[in-house]
């Protein structure tokens, strides 16, 4: 997701607006069309449902990472996949676009543009379908995005599709979906009495999935991970950027690190490029390279010079790699001419490790 955060929103509200006309759209259109057959409205919504999911998701993927759903959003920054700081914004741009769907779906069946649902959907039993539903999204989704990620968009769209018909609620498995739909009298609707429960249920699952993940795979993930550690001098800019870069990168398959000869602390400058491309490193510390003594690396990768000729020798079989970078930390100028060298390197690395990471994960 190397895009503005603006850019990503945007995508977000959007990604979700689509999402919800479809919901309810294809659930006014099913209502209409079946002639009073339930079952034969709720299989079309499904179908609309579940091809939107991936259309969507395809689309609006690369841009913002398609969440769609504040519970995936938290449970993305709980595994450092955004920033928490950015959840917020995340979730507003998610529950806007909700409504905003739900709006456009009104408009385009004649309806009013909000509406309160009437369409009771109380009791434990549809409480914990929704635990159930949510549970499963993130399973699937946690589950997928390790090893086979361009399945991602297919396996949620299945997924949602099955869950509409195992789960007692029709699987919101959503906040910000429930919340819009408790605006739509309609076939998709929720009464919004009964939102609370969902919503609540729907956090639960999400949390008690993403737990479940990260006990189920932290030891196999530490196991086939390849080790790297990043190093150069004050562990303050180059590094920095680097491991940033990489773990953003492949950072399913690569476990990073970064540390100098002589660390000082992370430059804003470091801070400030790498959030632009969407990458928080602002919790990042200079670390020493003595902490890591006597471990071993797949590979250890210098980007300046004078780390080059003080890295100490690591144990096991590790690949040296030596890159050269200027260093940004020595710019002169005002802030805007500092910040333009630091985006320079940050670019220059981030293209050595696009190839590095092709190779590396090619290899052995």
């Amino acid at each position: 997701m190397n895009h503005p955060l603006r850019k990503r929103l945007v995508a977000e509200a959007l990604g979700t607006a689509m999402l919800l006309a479809a919901v309810v759209g294809s659930g006014v259109m099913g209502e209409r069309l079946a002639a009073g057959n339930t079952a034969i409205a709720l299989l079309a919504n499904t179908i609309a449902t579940a091809a939107a999911l991936v259309a969507l998701i395809l689309a609006f993927g690369p841009i913002s990472g398609a969440h769609f759903n504040p519970a995936v959003t938290l449970a993305a920054a709980w595994q450092q996949g955004i920033a928490w700081r950015e959840v917020p914004l995340y979730v507003f741009a998610q529950v806007s676009g909700a409504f905003a769907g739900v709006a456009a779906a009104h408009i385009m069946f004649g309806l009013p543009l909000f509406f309160a649902s009437h369409h009771a959907r109380s009791g434990s039993s549809q409480v914990f379908s929704e635990f159930v539903a949510t549970f499963g999204l993130l399973a699937v989704i946690w589950g997928c995005v390790r090893s086979r990620p361009l399945t991602v968009p297919f396996a949620v769209a299945a997924y949602i599709a099955a869950a509409y018909w195992f789960t007692a609620s029709t699987s919101f498995a959503n906040p910000a979906v429930t919340l819009a739909r408790s605006a739509s009298d309609t076939f998709a609707g929720i009464s919004p009495a009964d939102a609370p429960a969902f919503i609540v249920a729907q956090l639960a699952g999400a949390f008690a999935a993403t737990a479940l993940f990260r006990w189920l795979v932290k030891e196999s993930d530490m196991t086939d991970r390849k080790r790297v550690l990043i190093l150069c001098t004050g562990n303050s800019a180059r590094s920095q950027m680097a491991e940033g870069l990489l773990r953003h990168l492949a950072g399913d398959r690569f476990e990073v690190v970064s540390a100098g000869v002589s660390p000082t602390q992370v430059r804003p400058e470091a801070i400030t490029a790498m959030r632009e491309i969407g990458i928080d490193i602002a919790g990042h510390r200079s670390k020493s390279v003595d902490e890591f003594a006597g471990q071993e690396f797949a590979y250890v990768i210098t980007v300046c010079d004078n780390a080059n000729e003080q890295c100490p020798v690591f144990p096991g079989t590790t690949k040296r790699i030596h890159w050269s970078f200027e260093d940004p930390a020595e710019a002169k100028g005002d802030e805007q001419t500092r910040l333009a060298m630091f985006r320079r390197v940050r670019d220059e690395i981030r293209q050595r490790l696009r190839l590095f990471a092709d190779v590396a994960l090619t290899s052995d």
